[in-house]
């Protein structure tokens, strides 16, 4: 479930938070992000079973997962099988309590959650399914909040698409190495030297993006603040990020929290 590593927690959080938040006349019902963060939670922890599950023979061979409770044998493959059904069963709970709507945008999620980790062994772009995954909850924030998707929703989510692939992107040359050897594929490898440059292209499309959404939701100058100072975010982490070395690669990816918070904190500026 990897709860002691929180920050997919929080990057599975922040398109259904900043979604609700751009949809609400307001401050966003506490009630609402509170079960989506409840629901971010079992979903990335079922996400990560389902992960582990397919990848457990090609954990055991890169050094990060090596130790992964499937890959090591501490778990056996049942014990799996029946947390996830758990944890899904409970993620479903918490997802009708928002809406009837939201519950089938909920439950159409699953097939994306169970076919991406197929995607490294037959695209280069894994990265890209991921923020197909991640960022589903974009769509459905904002129909907890309006009961339909409308064009904000749908520029958020392509927004946090981009967002996906630039902080994806830098995670995966951790383990290029070792991908290259067994013959896994990631944007890493794809992208290779040209990485930064790719990085930054993708993380402006996402202001862009996040941009237009704010707009079109009718946002305040606040809101263009905030996006401003993600922008110069964004703009560090491509600058400071050395893709050869692990440790820098992993800080920069963790720093997308802080990313959050400025996007989330602004669209709640920007709505008075």
């Amino acid at each position: 479930m990897r709860l002691h590593q929180p920050v997919g927690i929080w990057l599975l959080l922040w398109p259904c938070w900043w979604s609700v938040a751009l949809a609400s006349r307001g401050l966003p019902p506490v009630f609402t992000l509170l079960l989506f963060a409840i629901g971010a939670v079992l979903m990335r922890s079922a996400g990560c079973i389902i992960n582990d599950i397919v990848d457990r023979d090609i954990d055991k061979l890169v050094e990060r997962t090596r130790l992964r409770p499937l890959a090591s044998g501490e778990l056996r493959l049942r014990q799996a099988f029946g947390l996830l059904a758990v944890l899904l069963v409970l993620a479903l709970g918490v997802v009708a309590l928002l809406g009837k709507v939201v519950l089938f945008w909920g439950v159409a999620s699953l097939g994306l959650v169970v076919t991406y980790p197929f995607m490294k062994r037959i695209s280069w772009w894994p990265q890209l399914f991921l923020g197909f995954t991640f960022n589903w909850g974009a769509l459905m924030g904002w129909v907890a909040v309006r009961g339909e998707i409308e064009l904000p929703a749908l520029l958020l989510y392509i927004g946090g698409i981009f967002w996906t692939l630039g902080y994806d992107t830098i995670y995966a040359h951790q383990d290029k190495v070792d991908d290259a050897r067994i013959g896994v594929k990631s944007t890493a490898l794809r992208l290779g030297q040209n990485t930064k440059r790719a990085v930054g292209i993708f993380y402006l499309l996402t202001t862009v993006c996040f941009a237009l959404a704010g707009w079109s939701a009718g946002a305040n100058i606040g809101f263009f603040a905030a996006l401003a100072l993600a922008q110069m975010h964004f703009g560090w982490q491509v600058c400071k990020v050395d893709l050869d070395n692990p440790a820098s690669c992993r800080r920069i990816f963790v720093s997308n929290v802080m990313l959050g918070w400025i996007v989330f904190l602004g669209i709640i500026v920007g709505r008075f």
